[in-house]
């Protein structure tokens, strides 16, 4: 079933923001060690004679800190680049697994050009930071397919707040009420059950019909899909986005867009 999309806003504006802002920080730190070490080799140098080697190593550094922060960068890019053509190869050698789902929610023709897959969990800091920006490209798009892979990755232990989450915007996919029931989620901070049945029955969902969507199996097999998926192809964090089959290789909507529009092109 796909809802209908939502009609654009004439006073509508893109956000402009610095690319690396968007960068997915959980291994920056890592990077930045490594890299470290490497520049610190290569910013030795021109003092591999002489005594103090360590002073004399501090001191350039501490007089051009530039070299490592270009270092870092370099470093990330790098591994970027590889994690994008790892995921392309995974897409490429898997290509059944990206196939049209009549379950997940849909938004656009269905023999679009061009398909947008996003993969998000409601509790990601990124996605969330994202949501409205790639809500505008659905709307600046009605001739491109956007499909949405809930993928509920963000639990621990006892708090299945995530995958309750998805369960709940599926429910109201049924009802024709995803896309105001995904926004409302992404904008809620510390995600609950019970802010979660507040945002489907704010939206106009009926509770009951909800209820027995959650609690079904056939939602198990989705999302239980879903995670087969990512991990077939090695996603390794949300939001993913795979553009007719191709990743980005950071999740800034600018970069997004712009894959959008060479799929178009191309």
């Amino acid at each position: 079933m796909t809802d209908e999309a939502p009609a654009p806003s004439s006073d509508e504006k893109s956000t402009a923001r610095d690319p690396l802002a968007w960068f997915a920080g959980g291994r920056g730190g890592a990077l930045a060690v490594a890299v470290s070490v490497v520049a610190l080799g290569l910013s030795a140098a021109p003092y591999l004679t002489g005594g103090d080697f360590g002073g004399k190593v501090r001191a350039y550094l501490l007089a051009n800190p530039g070299v490592l922060d270009e270092a870092v960068q370099a470093r990330q890019l790098a591994e970027e680049g590889n994690r994008v053509d790892t995921i392309n190869a995974a897409v490429a050698a898997n290509a059944a697994l990206m196939a049209p789902d009549p379950r997940d929610p849909a938004f656009g023709p269905d023999d679009a050009k061009v398909t947008v897959v996003e993969f998000f969990d409601y509790r990601c800091p990124g996605c969330k930071a994202v949501s409205e920006d790639y809500l505008a490209l659905i709307r600046a798009n009605p001739d491109v397919r956007f499909v949405f892979k809930e993928w509920p990755i963000l639990d621990r232990g006892d708090d299945t707040s995530s995958n309750y989450a998805a369960r709940a915007a599926l429910a109201a996919h049924r009802q024709g009420r995803y896309l105001a029931v995904h926004q409302a989620l992404m904008a809620e901070n510390g995600l609950t059950r019970e802010s979660v049945d507040r945002i489907l029955a704010a939206n106009g969902v009926d509770m009951a019909q909800a209820a027995a969507v959650i609690a079904d199996t056939g939602t198990d097999r989705l999302l239980a899909d879903i995670h087969t998926t990512g991990a077939t192809l090695g996603l390794v964090g949300t939001p993913t986005f795979l553009i007719n089959g191709k990743t980005t290789a950071s999740i800034n909507p600018q970069e997004v867009a712009a894959a959008i529009e060479a799929a178009k092109a191309g």
